[in-house]
């Protein structure tokens, strides 16, 4: 949830360059919350902006506008999906301070809506169910050794394309002729990156499996009145038992999925409490609004601490020794081996949990993460979150609270719920919470 002097701070923010607030239904009525208030971005760490400034070379007044304009640009974002449906071809944000919001469409009739958001517009060719359907059949087409010699694919929204990177771009070329997608709309890019899983099998702190493998603590959830944490499937199997980061009996893996996916959850025992809290720190976990594309991210682990990046390309596919994993999100933040499992965080909002990825922190790399918000709805967990409810009126006089809407779903933009009586539709993907209802929150919700 919210701090009640988020507000009071995202005002300061929106002094050096908020995206488009004009744009915004209510922007110029203090009474409701911004995008960057129901975000948290009041609660960004000093962790987590001194991590932007030194990974992505900006000022503090950048890191802080960034973040207040990036969670400004979900919104936005999120209206013109829905409103483009089908021609909808991808978002994304750019410039040192993301205050630049690009939405790419199929039909040139769209431009003048998309402008009137305060965005830019792009026309091209292909739309992002198709572009979504091409890499669907490619990656149908991978297996054994053609996915090994592609390990990576994803949908790259900003080139409006399927990219693929391979050694040989004759492995590529022959993978996209096996599956029967239009070459045109496919990009290949020559790569010599082998990504893999970044586990370690060595001493260390954060959580040990089985008392030897060592991986990195995700984020705090709870199952009803059991408390565990999140984290990436490759650590470990169900039934595979952890101490902690002091060696002391901790807990053990209830399900665990990899290849396929990267996701896992171990419930603990009752010396253990989950909090909202990031590796110890200041940082705290005030939701899981997904980021854009081009947003910034920061990721904690156990090997290597805070490092930070951009997102490349939401809904990857990469190959790893053992096996495909697909959803997954690609960035540009450094990882290491021991860093797996570990919180993916955009300024207060979970992203996911690290997988893999190739290079290291000391020349760069890319890494993957495995997103926050499937890996809550398929095991049926809550994201531990900060308590204050935070800004917004609740409901009004008489106003019923039904409906639909429930605290604790998963909702992905475009799905629709009831709510006091109204429809509305979900402008940016997230687990719902206590103080996020539709009518408090506009930067996530739409009278539909």
């Amino acid at each position: 949830m919210l701090h009640r002097h988020a507000k009071a701070a995202c005002a300061a923010f929106a002094a050096v360059g908020a995206l488009v607030l004009a744009g915004l239904p209510g922007s110029a009525n203090a009474a409701p919350p911004t995008a960057a208030d129901t975000a948290g971005i009041g609660q960004a760490s000093p962790e987590l902006l001194r991590a932007m400034q030194r990974d992505l070379g900006v000022t503090a007044g950048q890191a802080t506008a960034r973040l207040a304009n990036e969670a400004e640009a979900g919104a936005v974002a999120g209206r013109l999906q829905n409103a483009l449906g089908r021609d909808f071809a991808g978002a994304w944000v750019q410039g040192a301070d993301s205050r630049t919001l690009t939405v790419a469409t199929a039909d040139a009739a769209d431009v003048t809506a998309i402008r009137a958001q305060g965005a830019r517009a792009l026309v091209v060719p292909h739309t992002l169910k198709q572009l979504d359907a091409a890499l669907a059949k490619i990656d149908k087409a991978a297996a054994g050794k053609a996915a090994t010699a592609v390990p990576v694919r994803f949908v790259d929204v900003r080139a409006n394309k399927v990219t693929l990177q391979a050694v040989r771009q004759s492995d590529a070329k022959a993978l996209v002729a096996a599956a029967g997608v239009d070459a045109s709309a496919v990009r290949i890019e020559k790569s010599a990156q082998q990504p893999r899983p970044l586990y370690d099998i060595r001493g260390g702190d954060a959580y040990y499996m089985n008392g030897s493998g060592r991986c990195s603590v995700g984020f705090a959830i709870t199952r009803g009145t059991q408390q565990g944490f999140a984290t990436a499937g490759h650590c470990g199997r169900a039934g595979t038992t952890t101490t902690g980061f002091n060696r002391v009996a901790q807990g053990s893996f209830q399900a665990s999925t990899f290849p396929g996916r990267d996701t896992a959850w171990v419930a603990t025992n009752a010396n253990w409490t989950a909090t909202p809290n990031v590796a110890g720190s200041s940082v705290q976990v005030a939701g899981s609004t997904q980021a854009a594309v081009g947003a910034s991210v920061c990721r904690s682990g156990s090997t290597t601490g805070w490092h930070c990046g951009t997102i490349q390309q939401h809904n990857t596919s990469v190959t790893y020794p053992e096996g495909t994993i697909t959803g997954v999100t690609r960035t540009s933040v450094c990882a290491e081996p021991g860093d797996s499992g570990g919180s993916f965080i955009s300024g207060s909002q979970a992203q996911g949990v690290t997988s893999g990825g190739s290079g290291n922190c000391r020349s760069g790399g890319t890494t993957f993460y495995q997103p926050i918000n499937p890996l809550l709805q398929g095991y049926g967990l809550t994201l531990k979150t900060t308590t204050d409810p935070g800004p917004g009126p609740g409901p009004g006089p008489g106003e019923p609270p039904g409906g639909t809407w429930a605290a604790g779903t998963v909702y992905a933009t475009g799905a629709q719920v009831t709510y006091g009586g109204a429809t509305y539709r979900c402008l940016q993907g997230h687990q719902a919470q206590s103080g996020w209802e539709p009518p408090n929150a506009p930067a996530l919700w739409e009278r539909a």
